[in-house]
């Protein structure tokens, strides 16, 4: 039945494929180069080549055995060190100018409007008046389709002196690489160590490696997933001190808030949380974190409602605005079968199945196990249909739906544990074949 599920996923991105490239060469409706990603087709080789191909083997050869067997801090920094070799490569096999140096300074990119940003307070106080396509020094497009804290983050590195595209692109490495130390700590946490070592491979090795390097989205997955860990330290009891960490997990999401306006959808993941859990204690303190940053928004002159309605205007002004709604409710979610793999894939078919137990097991006591990755999966599920459902999603859902996609994820270590290395193999075959045979956008 796994090979079932991976064959419908296959077949689910072939017809995008097929009815993409109809609808853009017959009627140039979805301004794609390669529907359904944003990418074009250009089978290359690159620097990281040779490095990507020896991470995967190395991961795929000892990474299950070495996730059983190592002490669990060591395990964490393997994680964090393997997914940043990972994502180092892969980035590398485009060049280190296409793909590193220059991927967050084109001209739809953040670095390109830091220089315009010397004094925060008028920023703020300015920031939807140049939203629209027509208002006067309008932003580039990533700038104008996100509030102010994705361009501010990039600006104090600039001011900090890490300036240019080789130092954030390494910043947003860095960070998307430590989202899944973040995964393995949350799945810990809810499930139990023993299923955050068969999940800790797989959170390494994983396709959406190839948009976590180098996209800013990236660095907000990374945020998403680290507002959530200590949402489940404190939710569990884990931490020694759960309000300080219930307190660090809202500054995250509170900082989430400004990054982008959709990831407010990672709250249905925190929900299936403290589902999952069965306990409200942490949220007035998450709560307590997030209020400072909409007091300093909000003080400082921009209101957060305004710059997403503002938003919706300028997104319908560009290729939104032709781009059929009828295609991408379903493209999106085919595009994310090379973001998430196939292992992912077959994962979800067991968490299917098992939701309506996991579900009915919350009666009685807190989920834990198989259960809580279920619903911890089910929330990440709902975030996603519901960004599609709005229609605010059209492309390039590969790197927006990053923080989401990322708790697909774990869904492999469900799989029979003797086919964990055939399946990691396949997982990096689908990278590795992106990387490879398209040029994507970010």
């Amino acid at each position: 039945m796994d090979l079932v599920a991976v064959a419908v996923a296959v077949l689910l991105f072939t017809l995008s494929v097929v009815i993409g490239r109809h609808l853009q060469f017959a009627y140039d409706v979805l301004h794609l180069g390669w529907p359904p990603l944003y990418a074009t087709w250009r089978p290359h080789t690159g620097p990281g080549t040779p490095a990507a191909l020896a991470v995967a083997v190395l991961v795929v050869a000892y990474g299950p055995t070495a996730a059983l067997r190592a002490r669990w801090r060591l395990l964490l920094w393997a994680a964090w060190g393997g997914s940043m070799a990972w994502c180092w490569s892969l980035a590398l096999v485009d060049g280190w100018n296409e793909g590193v140096a220059r991927r967050l300074t084109t001209g739809y990119e953040y670095l390109q409007e830091v220089p315009r940003v010397d004094d925060v307070g008028h920023f703020l106080a300015t920031f939807t008046d140049h939203i629209l396509l027509g208002s006067p020094d309008n932003w580039v497009p990533d700038v104008a389709g996100h509030p102010p804290g994705a361009l501010l983050t990039y600006v104090l590195l600039d001011w900090v002196g890490l300036s240019g595209g080789a130092w954030a692109a390494a910043f947003t490495i860095t960070a998307a690489s430590s989202a899944a130390v973040a995964v393995l700590v949350t799945v810990r946490a809810l499930c139990g160590e023993k299923m955050a070592r068969r999940v800790a491979p797989f959170a390494v090795l994983s396709p959406a490696a190839v948009w976590l390097a180098v996209s800013a989205d990236g660095y907000f997955t990374a945020v998403a997933a680290w507002a959530l860990a200590l949402l489940a330290l404190a939710a569990t009891r884990t931490a020694r001190h759960p309000r300080p960490v219930a307190v660090c997990s809202g500054l995250l999401f509170g900082l989430l808030c400004y990054l982008s306006y959709g990831l407010v959808l990672v709250g249905l993941i925190g929900a299936a949380v403290l589902l999952a859990t069965r306990t409200l204690r942490p949220l007035p303190w998450v709560l307590l974190g997030v209020l400072p940053w909409f007091t300093g928004f909000t003080t400082a002159g921009f209101w957060w409602p305004d710059g997403y309605v503002t938003l919706v205007e300028r997104y319908y002004q560009g290729a939104a605005g032709i781009r059929p709604y009828g295609y991408f409710v379903w493209g999106n979610l085919a595009a994310n079968v090379l973001t998430v793999g196939l292992a992912t894939a077959a994962g979800l078919r067991r968490v299917a199945v098992a939701l309506p137990a996991a579900a009915r097991g919350l009666r009685r006591t807190p989920a834990h196990g198989t259960a809580a990755l279920v619903l911890l999966v089910a929330g990440a599920g709902c975030a996603i249909l519901l960004a599609d459902l709005s229609g605010m999603s059209k492309a390039e859902t590969e790197r927006i739906w990053l923080p989401f996609t990322l708790w697909l994820l774990p869904t492999a270590a469900l799989l029979a544990r003797r086919s964990h290395r055939w399946w990691l193999a396949v997982q990096a075959f689908v990278a590795l074949a992106i990387n490879h045979l398209l040029f994507t956008g970010w």
